[in-house]
């Protein structure tokens, strides 16, 4: 599987190339953001621009990989998802399960809000 990856100062972007997003493809996903968490990165935005479908299999593991990075202190936004992924997402409600933004600029501003607020709870506590 092909990605690109471009790393920010505070989170990194993974956009898979392809056209489907199928099981195989969350599980090297999720290869992927834990490769990055070992070189220091803690936040994701997954891109999916390029992809235009979707398996109904996939949809456990976006929300399993959206449960995993919470549990850990991380951020992970969903972007870029076309409208027929979008409506399957609504069909199963898994849309109220997951972060997804509308644009970059948008993903990037809830990780912001995230960190923040992890910051100010974590000086509370």
């Amino acid at each position: 599987m092909e990605f690109k990856i471009d790393t920010k100062d505070t989170f990194t972007i993974i956009m898979p190339v392809s056209d489907k997003i199928s099981a195989n493809l969350t599980g090297a996903l999720l290869q992927k953001c834990e490769e990055a968490r070992q070189s220091g990165s803690k936040n994701f935005v997954i891109d999916l621009q390029h992809c235009t479908e979707m398996d109904k299999d996939a949809i456990p593991e976006l929300v399993a990989m959206h449960e995993n990075s919470y549990a850990i202190d991380s951020s992970l936004v969903f972007t870029g998802i076309s409208k027929p992924i979008m409506n399957l997402l609504k069909k199963n409600e898994t849309d109220l399960l997951i972060n997804i933004a509308p644009s970059l600029d948008e993903a990037t501003d809830i990780i912001s809000m995230e960190i923040l607020e992890r910051d100010l709870f974590g000086e509370e506590g």
